[in-house]
């Protein structure tokens, strides 16, 4: 049996799925709350990429101190942290939301980077892309529900249910989380060196001097500006659309992703080697799902929801995949720190598509600024194209 599915990482995937559940439903409640208080798409822009802004911040941080710390002391404070954002959820407003967000991305940073260095550190390397795969896998399964509970809730005007619902998920994610173990070598401390916290400042820069780190890091910063704007705008979108509905959109997407995530584990490379026609094949996508949604103002449900399963794939493929072949090219003394910047990269990118794509939202409509998305996901088929040429120079 694979190692990626043995029962201690079986573990390390539930507590993940724990975890991301409330955003799941989150991502639906904060726009459409939002939007009942009066906030405008550039407010609701703002409360949603606070979250993922403040995870990229704090992405390389968290790199550097699991590393000196270890996992799992950090990952049972930062679950702590975590479920007082929950809490503050259920009795604030719009001031409230985006001090709980804030706090939601920092607890993430930690978090998904302790999970995710763990996995890399502890898998053969045949099968780091199943176990990053996997563990992508379960925080999209959340997906498959939230939205739609988050819709039912909001229809039966059940705002103490929602109080009740995070406060459990806070206490179940908690003591759950508490209890899980990782293996010896995911729990090794690296010496606390002065050179070292030094050279993590000076990793910065290697977003532009390393050519792998960077190309990586553009095509997720972009394509994440397009899975933000999807997740922070649809709740409001689908009330232009006729017969759609954003939980079911949400839902699709989120089981595609699970389903594509678990039937292409083994297709994803995990040689260390650029394939760019592959690559581009999932920018294609990309490009594709956001002009679907983008036309579906005048073309209908149809290609709202054939939108979201190209999306689903597209999310799939592409972020294990980046993050695969970079566990492979980056140097090892500063793996974890320079694959923290990837993942701020991605992070800043999704809160982008809210704090950017809102004003633009405001300014024309938001059928125009998914055009503007899928424009910027055929660019990126260009940009794969370009870099591969100078690499084989």
């Amino acid at each position: 049996m694979s190692k990626a599915v043995s029962w201690p990482f079986l573990r390390l995937y539930m507590l993940t799925l724990l975890y991301f559940s409330a955003n799941a439903i989150l991502n639906v409640m904060i726009p459409l709350r939002g939007e009942a208080l009066g906030a405008s798409s550039t407010a609701i822009g703002l409360i949603m990429g606070a979250y993922m802004l403040t995870t990229m911040f704090f992405r390389p941080w968290a790199g550097y101190i699991i590393q000196k710390h270890g996992p799992v002391r950090v990952l049972r404070l930062i679950l702590i942290v975590n479920g007082l954002a929950l809490i503050l959820y259920t009795f604030t407003g719009l001031g409230g939301y985006l001090v709980a967000r804030i706090l939601q991305g920092v607890s993430t940073a930690f978090f998904s980077m302790a999970l995710q260095i763990g996995i890399i550190d502890a898998l053969p390397e045949k099968e780091r892309s199943q176990g990053i795969s996997f563990y992508s896998l379960f925080t999209y399964i959340p997906g498959i529900i939230g939205p739609v509970l988050a819709l039912g809730l909001w229809q039966a005007g059940g705002m103490n249910y929602f109080t009740v619902l995070m406060i459990s998920i806070a206490i179940v994610t908690g003591c759950f989380g508490y209890s899980v173990k990782m293996e010896k070598s995911q729990e090794t401390v690296a010496p606390n060196h002065p050179a070292q916290e030094a050279n993590m400042f000076g990793s910065f820069a290697q977003l532009v001097k390393n050519p792998f780190l960077f190309k990586c890091s553009v095509l997720m910063l972009v394509s994440s500006i397009v899975f933000g704007a999807i997740t922070a705008f649809i709740p409001l979108y689908a009330f232009q659309v006729k017969n759609s509905n954003a939980g079911i959109y949400l839902m699709i997407q989120a089981a595609v992703v699970v389903i594509a995530r678990f039937t292409l584990r083994k297709k994803i490379p995990s040689d260390g080697k650029w394939h760019s026609s592959y690559i581009m094949g999932t920018l294609l996508l990309l490009a594709s799902a956001a002009g679907c949604v983008s036309f579906s103002i005048k073309g209908g449900a149809v290609f709202f929801y054939a939108g979201a399963v190209q999306m689903g794939i597209a999310q799939a493929i592409l972020y294990p995949m980046l993050t695969t072949y970079l566990s492979f090219v980056l140097p090892k003394s500063d793996r974890n720190v320079l694959i923290g910047l990837f993942i701020a990269t991605a992070d800043l990118g999704v809160s982008l598509g809210g704090v950017v794509m809102g004003p633009v939202a405001d300014l024309t409509s938001y059928s125009f600024m998914y055009m503007i998305c899928a424009l910027l996901g055929a660019a990126m088929i260009f940009f794969v194209s370009d870099r591969q040429r100078r690499f084989s120079r």
